[in-house]
């Protein structure tokens, strides 16, 4: 999985959207639709706030095993 799809995934379990997902995060929801269109990638401070707030690894949102 990319990390599209496990964020979309994430979206869709915690019934978030693309706004809702950018205010638990503290970032615009532009940058949460770059991410879904794959035009870029969290950042390192985001990625840290993905894992803390929804409770996913690093490793787990970009498909590293």
């Amino acid at each position: 999985m990319t990390y599209i799809d496990v964020l979309q995934s994430l979206m869709e379990e915690k019934g978030l959207s693309q706004q809702e997902l950018a205010a638990v995060l503290g970032v615009n929801q532009t940058t949460v639709g770059q991410w879904l269109l794959g035009k870029k990638k969290p950042g390192y401070d985001s990625i840290i706030l993905i894992y803390e707030k929804l409770g996913i690894t690093p490793n787990d949102l970009f498909g590293i095993d």
